[in-house]
């Protein structure tokens, strides 16, 4: 005897709201339609759902996220890294206290060791007949910001094996929930071949008919709820085997308007803004800002704010991470997300006078102003000028506090986390570097607002 299954799955919404009316409605629409059939459906989430660039995210601290999942009927779900390292300790520890679903996550534990009592590192459901199906999942690890925050993230291989070898004695089918990114999946795949269906985020792939690897399906939905996932499998019950597997892809645009969808999204909206209405400072004077301008007003604010904050012999940041201007009067939590809603931490790093001086080189191009930034927790659009603090130059010399660089002095640099990971300057991806968490330069920019009303 063949029983078909059916999983659904959404990975990476970050919060893209817009998306979501409609992701509701066929999702429960397909979980009604395969029940009044008889047929067994699961639906699972695989991670990143959040995003605090959202104002209702970042006012409800990801609350309202678990809220729709809530409303769907979800059956599991995992975590990706803007739920792991883009809130506090005690908010990611708190998100899921009204969560009717298992969130499960094998490779996060407390600093003392132990999970935390909101996972399960695998899990275990089963149909109708009785067919046990085993969840497993795991999150890319970011080592350096979950020990800053308070967690250990541990290798997602090794607990991934451990947990799958255990797991598969009990269960029929083994369903790895992932958010590692599609080359860490095709790895799964040849090794963990006990697995049956991997469902893939993080890197925000797509793959429209899924692909088998190894044996294994390897699926995948994109990102921001673009699509939606679905897989049927024939599990055999006399080989005990999963016989046929096959996924697709269901393009949201392409879905049924919902009805007043528009209204919805305008209202979530409007509820971030009302949970982030507190006045946070009041201004004597407007604060222009223009993101080519490494002089403008707000982004030399923002400057003495992190220059501050890191206690640092200097600073380098740019003006596209400021998305408009400050006017007088008084500054909401909301007009603070507004033109800094990037989950970007400030971080020191430090470096010899040799090296300083080959990334103040770097940052000197021209072309990088108007260059498009896309990834690394940024949610602007263009990089705009270096802003530099403590840092001057005539001819080939650069100086900090105005004395010539030492090539061979060490120097903290305050600068953005982004700018460590490789892609602008090398030089800060291999240097020793302390990042600043859970705070985001909007809560920088806040403290410095205050000071200057003071």
């Amino acid at each position: 005897m063949k029983e078909r299954i059916y999983f659904y799955h959404t990975n990476d919404l970050h919060s893209h709201f817009e998306n979501w009316p409609r992701i509701r409605d066929y999702l429960a629409a397909q979980k009604k339609q395969h029940k009044e059939k008889g047929e067994d459906v699961f639906l699972f989430d695989i991670g990143d759902h959040t995003d605090r660039w959202h104002p209702l995210t970042e006012g409800s601290k990801g609350r309202e996220n678990i809220h729709l999942l809530n409303e769907l009927g979800y059956d599991a779900v995992t975590i990706g890294n803007n739920e792991g390292i883009t809130f506090s300790y005690e908010d990611l520890n708190h998100l899921y206290d009204d969560a009717k679903f298992p969130v499960v996550l094998a490779n996060l534990f407390n600093s003392n060791g132990h999970r935390p009592d909101w996972v399960y590192p695998t899990y275990i459901t089963q149909t109708a007949k009785g067919t046990k199906i085993g969840i497993v999942a795991v999150t890319a690890e970011y080592p350096a910001f979950y020990d800053r925050l308070g967690w250990i993230v541990t290798p997602a291989r090794d607990e991934l094996k451990a947990q799958v070898r255990v797991l598969k004695k009990k269960v029929d089918v083994v369903v790895f929930l992932s958010h590692l990114g599609i080359r860490e999946d095709e790895w799964v795949a040849e090794e963990c071949p006990e697995i049956d269906v991997i469902m893939g985020g993080h890197t925000h792939h797509i793959l429209e008919r899924g692909k088998i690897h190894n044996k294994t399906l390897i699926t995948a939905a994109g990102k921001y709820g673009m699509f939606v996932g679905e897989i049927a499998i024939d599990f055999d019950h006399t080989t005990h085997t999963v016989s046929n597997r096959s996924a697709n892809l269901i393009d949201t645009a392409a879905l049924p308007a919902s009805l007043n969808e528009e209204e919805e999204i305008k209202g979530w909206m409007e509820s971030g803004k009302q949970l982030l209405s507190s006045v946070e400072a009041s201004l004597t004077e407007d604060l222009p800002h223009d993101p080519f301008d490494s002089l403008s007003p707000l982004g030399s604010v923002l400057g003495d704010a992190l220059l501050e904050w890191c206690d640092a012999d200097c600073a380098l940041l740019t003006g596209g991470l400021l998305l408009d201007s400050l006017t007088k009067g008084p500054v909401t939590a909301y007009e603070l997300h507004r033109i800094l809603p990037h989950p970007i931490n400030p971080c020191t790093v430090y470096l010899n006078g040799s090296e300083l001086k080959e990334v103040l080189r770097e940052a000197q191009k021209k072309e990088w102003p108007a260059t498009v930034v896309k990834g690394l927790g940024f949610r602007g659009t263009i990089l705009g000028a270096f802003i530099y603090k403590n840092i001057s130059w005539d001819n080939h010399h650069f100086y900090i506090q105005n004395e010539k660089i030492d090539p061979d002095r060490l120097y903290s640099v305050a600068t953005v986390d982004m700018f460590t990971f490789g892609y602008f300057f090398p030089q800060m991806q291999r240097a020793k570097k302390e990042y600043f968490m859970p705070e985001f330069l909007r809560d920088i920019l806040k403290n410095k607002l205050k000071e200057m009303q003071a």
